[in-house]
């Protein structure tokens, strides 16, 4: 980061003026420390100082909007548009600032701009910034007109993003118009069903997305990635079985057959899953680690731990044969020969064939199966010893981090998370997960947003880092600006803590049919989640 600072306030000059260069260091160090108010002003001076300079402008502008400062953000694009006016990504920045400011007719200018065909990937540009959560009416509409007039680029690429984003903005009947204008465009185009399959799917019409799908069955044969895509429909539409014999077509390896095993098993056909096996079995004579490690697997999936077992033991090497020893271990503990399987994890964990990441996973496993036998005692002795072998390792850091917030030692949760951050003071998930517990489990909610601050510069479009942001804010009291960042969290990914934060957040609101709504949806996500039941514990809902 710091680099880049450096590089920016140089330009293409040999020497810097300290007007330049100091503001410029200054913002960054802020930056870095998650200020993200002190490094919007900074930057400012530096790109106000730098007259010919558009990389300060553009960075100036950038930050600006990720601190939601709007009239520091309006000062920095100006200066860029001044610098490099024929910019996509400043239109983009001026789409995204016109969104959050609700001015439709600043919207209007810019994303015509980057709708314009001699800006070749303009569109995509334009996808980003209305795609980021802000205003979703606003960028619908926007979309909406853009469809109507003809102006979306004929590429099938680009119709089939705004037909994502539209299903993203929870407007269907946008959708809708997006499907049929681009069934219109590109008839017999796979990807173009397997849209309109997805838009049926979201507006619950699955009997007809699925005879969409079946549309697809010859097409599928003799292409891998739109089995897998077709597979992944009828799995979201609660369907493996389907997806299961999608995957069945054409030739199979290891991996097809992994993922049919996993499919057949949810779907609870042990019928299929045995022929599965038994195929399987057929070509298991010759020691192939692999062929034997999934055959393990399988067995698994059918509940014949023993058989299981056998397969692991007799993985004979390579890189399977360590996986294989950790999967026993599992498969033990599951038959209830816990000192069999905390023997053999003591074995890999002291094993010198081993490289360091197997050995030191052998640590995390302990302290996992130590946690299902709810051992608090061994699960920590477990890291102990881990972290003794393999001395301010992150990973068994972190998962330590995480153990003690679940056994509600908050401070010695930070200790471990903050030790990460004394080596890698850039370690994205480290700064989301002590922002989050500090915001979720204490009242220090000014250094919480500084932490999550620092990721979001990091990785602005991490839902889960987007989700730690919104409950922050939500924590400081400020619940519009909460639901915004949620919504936009949720849209990336469907999960049952972002789902209870919204509900919560909702509730808090006075918005109780919305909370129940997504309390509901949390709970089909994931019934047990422990944000879902702080919230309905909080709420009384």
């Amino acid at each position: 980061m710091l680099a880049f600072a450096f590089a920016a306030a140089a330009g293409t000059r040999e020497t810097v003026s300290p007007a330049v260069l100091e503001p410029t260091i200054a913002g960054e160090f802020a930056l870095q420390a998650g200020r993200l108010d002190e490094a919007v002003r900074w930057y400012l001076q530096a790109a106000q100082a730098a007259q010919d300079d558009a990389g300060l402008a553009e960075r100036a502008t950038r930050i600006a909007l990720l601190a939601g400062d709007d009239a520091r953000s309006a000062q920095a694009l100006a200066l860029w548009r001044a610098r490099a006016p024929a910019s996509p990504a400043l239109h983009a920045a001026g789409l995204a600032l016109a969104l959050r400011r609700d001015d439709a007719k600043a919207a209007r200018i810019e994303f015509a701009a980057l709708l314009d065909p001699r800006q070749a990937d303009g569109w995509r540009h334009a996808l980003a910034a209305l795609d980021s959560g802000r205003n979703p009416e606003l960028a619908a509409t926007l979309v909406g007109e853009a469809v109507d007039q003809g102006r979306l680029p004929e590429q099938l690429q680009a119709w089939l993003a705004f037909g994502g984003l539209a299903t993203r903005l929870d407007d269907p009947a946008l959708a809708s118009r997006i499907v049929a204008a681009v069934i219109r465009r590109f008839p017999g185009e796979p990807r173009v069903a397997l849209l309109h399959a997805s838009q049926l799917r979201e507006g619950g019409k699955l009997d007809e997305a699925r005879a969409v799908l079946a549309g697809l069955d010859a097409a599928t044969r003799g292409n891998s990635d739109l089995r897998l895509s077709v597979a992944a429909e009828y799995e979201a539409m609660g369907d493996p079985r389907a997806a299961a014999d999608v995957l069945a077509r054409g030739p199979q390896d290891d991996r097809s057959y992994r993922l049919r095993a996993s499919l057949l098993a949810r779907a609870g056909d042990r019928d299929a899953l045995s022929a599965l096996y038994d195929a399987l079995q057929r070509d298991s004579a010759r020691p192939d680690p692999a062929r034997r490690l999934l055959l393990g697997q399988v067995a698994e999936f059918l509940d014949r731990p023993e058989e299981a077992l056998r397969w692991y033991q007799g993985v004979p090497g390579g890189d399977e044969r360590w996986q294989a020893v950790l999967r026993a271990a599992s498969v033990l503990h599951g038959l209830h020969r816990g000192p069999e399987a905390y023997a053999s994890l003591r074995k890999l964990q002291a094993e010198a064939a081993a490289d360091d990441d197997v050995r030191r996973d052998a640590y995390l496993f302990e302290a996992e199966l130590r946690q299902r036998d709810d051992d608090r005692d061994g699960e920590f002795d477990a890291y102990a010893r881990g972290l003794a072998a393999f001395p301010d390792d992150s990973a068994l850091l972190y998962a330590r981090g995480l153990a003690w917030e679940r056994h509600d030692d908050i401070a010695r949760a930070e200790a471990d998370l903050r030790r990460i951050l004394v080596a890698e003071p850039d370690n994205v998930a480290t700064l989301n997960a002590l922002g989050y517990t500090l915001a979720d489990r204490t009242t220090r909610y000014a250094e919480a947003l500084e932490l999550i601050d620092r990721a979001r510069v990091a990785e602005p479009d991490n839902a889960a880092i987007i989700d730690s942001y919104g409950w922050v804010l939500h924590r400081l009291g400020r619940d519009e600006e909460a639901l915004v960042q949620l919504r936009r969290a949720y849209a990336l990914q469907k999960d049952a803590e972002i789902a209870a934060h919204l509900g919560e957040v909702s509730w808090a609101t006075g918005d109780r049919e919305a909370a129940r709504r997504w309390f509901d949806e949390s709970r089909k996500l994931d019934p047990g989640n422990r944000a879902l039941q702080r919230a309905l514990k909080e709420t009384g809902a």
